[in-house]
């Protein structure tokens, strides 16, 4: 038996896994996702979302994509880590996840490929393709020099392919080498960490989404402030520490997470990792 359900929820209320039922929209978050819907209605190219490990970057992708489902007329392919060893290797994964027919022997036949096929879906078809790419500090200039190459197809007035990438803060120095690249950014967006009390938000909503009756709690308010000052509102990390206290609470047969317990899982966990308290 899972220990959500010995705790009375229906489900886990702190798995990691990119979720976007469990997905809490800060204002910062809402607003990321605002703009980039915005960004893709219009057909406006690329939007680049940057943010530290942990800041909620992939769910933020997947909620995206789910925002969208309905709509036939966006069509949402994700890569979830480009982590390819050439141009052309890129580019034959992009036709075949745009399920192209054909045979491709350069970058070149990619390409014209590709810009044959988005024409298509924009011009014929009335549909807008969207490109998610995930982790993308991963993304090699070559591929980033690539990545430029699709943004250059458009019609007089739209791009043929919205792209949105969403990579951590390390990779911004990357896309700058590439001016080209960063001038075809139309809407770029840095996601920070919660505040104290968007956290306490963020475990609230979580445990809601699990099935927690309203007016019960598993958390006191003591608990809460020493999760913020152990993760410093990172949302991963806020998830992770969250799920090692309720199992801890269940092993002490306790009501709640009180203060006590709360600094003796955050305490425990930054021994395991190393971390000086």
């Amino acid at each position: 038996m899972s220990y959500h359900t010995l705790l009375g929820l229906k489900r886990e209320p702190f798995s990691i896994s990119p979720d976007p039922a469990f997905f809490y929209q800060s204002p910062g978050h809402l607003s990321a996702l605002q703009r980039l819907e915005i960004n893709i209605r219009m057909r406006r190219g690329l939007g680049l979302i940057l943010g530290d490990v942990g800041t909620g970057k992939t769910t933020l992708g997947r909620v995206l994509i789910q925002a969208f489902a309905r709509e036939p007329d966006f069509e949402f392919h994700l890569i979830l880590n480009p982590l390819y060893q050439s141009e052309f290797q890129f580019l034959e994964a992009l036709c075949k996840m745009f399920r192209l027919g054909g045979v491709w022997r350069s970058t070149m036949d990619c390409l014209e490929a590709l810009e044959t096929y988005l024409y298509q879906k924009h011009a014929v078809e009335g549909k807008t393709t969207v490109l998610l790419v995930d982790e993308g500090q991963n993304l090699s200039l070559n591929l980033i020099e690539v990545l430029r190459s699709l943004l250059n197809f458009e019609t007089n007035e739209h791009k043929l392919l919205q792209l949105v990438v969403l990579g951590q803060l390390e990779a911004l120095p990357r896309f700058v080498r590439i001016r080209n690249f960063m001038d075809r950014v139309n809407m770029k967006y840095l996601i920070n960490p919660f505040d104290p009390e968007e956290t306490r938000k963020m475990v609230r909503y979580r445990l809601s989404q699990a099935g927690l009756k309203p007016g019960q709690t598993l958390f006191t308010e003591e608990a809460l402030s020493v999760i913020f000052d152990a993760t410093q509102g990172y949302p991963r990390r806020v998830t992770f520490l969250c799920q090692r206290m309720l199992e801890e609470l269940l092993l002490r047969e306790m009501k709640w997470v009180d203060q006590a317990l709360a600094m003796d899982v955050a305490e425990g966990e930054k021994r395991l990792m190393g971390v000086d308290s």
